[in-house]
């Protein structure tokens, strides 16, 4: 199977009410209007091949981007084909979704969090915060820096009120998964959220909210335990 088989799949299963929804999130053209639930049926079938991702990605459209992230293979992903993929993404809805989900998974992802954090492009910098989101999600507390983790909290306090709003986003997206991923940091987590208070973002034409960090948090830790951690990133 080429990635012109399965753009060409992609073309029948679009739908021009769900492009609409789509666009409206922050999705760019081209975009075909794929539901995820067709998108998860193909990845089913193909399972990970690294080379059909690294090629679907190239071909610039918003379904095609979405499916390599599905298929990807992160044990082959290097640091320059997850870069080339954040420099290269249809939107800022890619970068904080697919990029995120396969560097936070990869070999690469803290060191490549970190550097996309420093940025001054505001999706350059949600991709970081939310890649260290999901990194905490997945990965087991012993594999994780907690001092550094701990020190990323004291930052987001400080700061989050100052940056652009898909910044301000995944700042709050990844303070509530320290609170219901790491034993260790849901108190400071929790601390955190407070201190941070309501997060505001312009959301657009969506109906979508702005979690509140503490009521999240809490309802995680309501039955004395957190969350169990996620086998994957990717949705």
């Amino acid at each position: 199977m080429t990635a012109a088989d399965l753009v060409k799949q992609l073309k029948s299963l679009g739908a021009d009410s769900y492009r609409k929804i789509l666009l409206k999130h922050g999705a760019a053209e081209p975009l075909l209007g794929v539901k995820i639930s067709e998108m998860q049926k193909i990845r089913k079938r193909v399972g990970k091949d690294y080379p059909l991702a690294m090629e679907l990605y190239e071909t610039g459209i918003y379904d095609a981007q979405y499916l390599a992230g599905m298929i990807a293979d992160e044990t082959k992903m290097t640091p320059k084909d997850l870069k080339r993929w954040l420099r290269t993404r249809n939107s800022g809805l890619i970068c904080g979704t697919v990029v995120a989900w396969v560097a936070a998974e990869s070999a690469h992802g803290m060191d490549l969090a970190l550097e996309w954090i420093e940025s001054k492009n505001a999706d350059d910098a949600q991709t970081g915060w939310q890649t260290l989101a999901m990194r905490v999600s997945i990965k087991d507390d012993a594999e994780l820096d907690l001092g550094e983790l701990k020190g990323l909290l004291d930052r987001v306090a400080k700061s989050i009120h100052r940056q652009p709003d898909a910044v301000r986003y995944a700042m709050n997206t990844f303070v509530i998964a320290l609170g219901s991923y790491v034993r260790d940091l849901a108190g400071a987590a929790l601390e955190t959220g407070k201190r941070m208070g309501k997060v505001s973002v312009d959301m657009g034409e969506t109906a979508c909210k702005v979690p509140y960090a503490p009521d999240y948090i809490k309802k995680a830790q309501g039955r004395g335990s957190l969350k169990k951690k996620r086998a994957t990133a990717r949705c």
